[in-house]
């Protein structure tokens, strides 16, 4: 297992919040240590700079930055054992809205939420996913790693009760969905957590919908990370990757 090669501390640089009602910025206070104080609703912080991966951590063998993307990739002269994940660790975030462009050029990934790490020296994590995948079957869906499984497939809206049972409607044709997802192109994904309430959107388009009343399950708050599947060769790729915090 190669060494983290991120930094969990914040860059230093200023981070400014966007202050809705007046529609103007105003930056975020730094604490002395370089990290950053807890913002106001509607703020925005960036993920990724472009130029480095401070605040994430991962294996350095399998994730680099690569023309202003971060950019993860594995080879079937290496293959990995199982899933691992590329952990922004500089915070954790709750109520929040997500935006990402992503182009995954083989093999399967997404975009963990309100998750936790469940093996450091492997960086697996487990909760809510927001699914992508190549051969387009699954991006869009609300999958929980290491958990429930599959929440809410393209199309759905799942409401989970408290005792965990699912009442599913249909608001679209999950193939039709698909056909507004272009794989080895660029994408835009939004993710709307907002209490119990999650929202998968591509490009536009409302894929998935979970509400999650199941209280012993169902997580408030939890940090953000990258995936990269195990079995055949694969790269996938992430840019532009923001949260304005709800």
């Amino acid at each position: 297992m190669k060494n983290v090669f991120a930094s969990s501390t914040i860059c230093c640089s200023a981070i400014f919040a966007l202050v809705l009602a007046g529609g103007t910025l105003s930056p975020v206070a730094i604490a002395e240590d370089g990290a950053t104080a807890t913002a106001d609703a509607g703020s925005v912080v960036e993920l990724f700079d472009g130029k480095g991966l401070s605040g994430w951590a991962g294996r350095d063998d399998l994730w680099s930055v690569e023309d202003g993307q971060i950019v993860g990739r594995t080879t079937d002269e290496d293959p990995i054992g199982g899933n691992t994940f590329l952990v922004y660790e500089a915070e954790k975030f709750d109520n929040f809205e997500l935006t990402a462009e992503f182009k995954i050029e083989s093999g399967n990934s997404g975009i963990q939420y309100r998750s936790r790490v469940v093996d450091p020296a492997e960086f697996v994590v487990s909760g809510y996913q927001a699914d992508i995948d190549h051969g387009n079957k699954f991006a869009g869906i609300l999958y929980e790693e290491k958990a429930r499984g599959i929440l809410a497939l393209r199309g759905e809206k799942v409401t989970i009760g408290a005792d965990g049972k699912k009442a599913k409607e249909s608001f679209g044709d999950a193939v039709k969905l698909g056909q507004g997802i272009h794989p080895g192109q660029w994408n835009d994904f939004r993710v709307v957590a907002d209490e119990n309430h999650l929202q998968h959107f591509i490009n536009g388009t409302l894929t998935s919908e979970v509400i999650d009343q199941q209280s012993d399950k169902a997580a408030k708050s939890g940090i953000i990370a990258l995936q990269l599947h195990k079995g055949p060769a694969m790269t996938v790729r992430f840019k532009n990757l923001k949260i304005r915090k709800l």
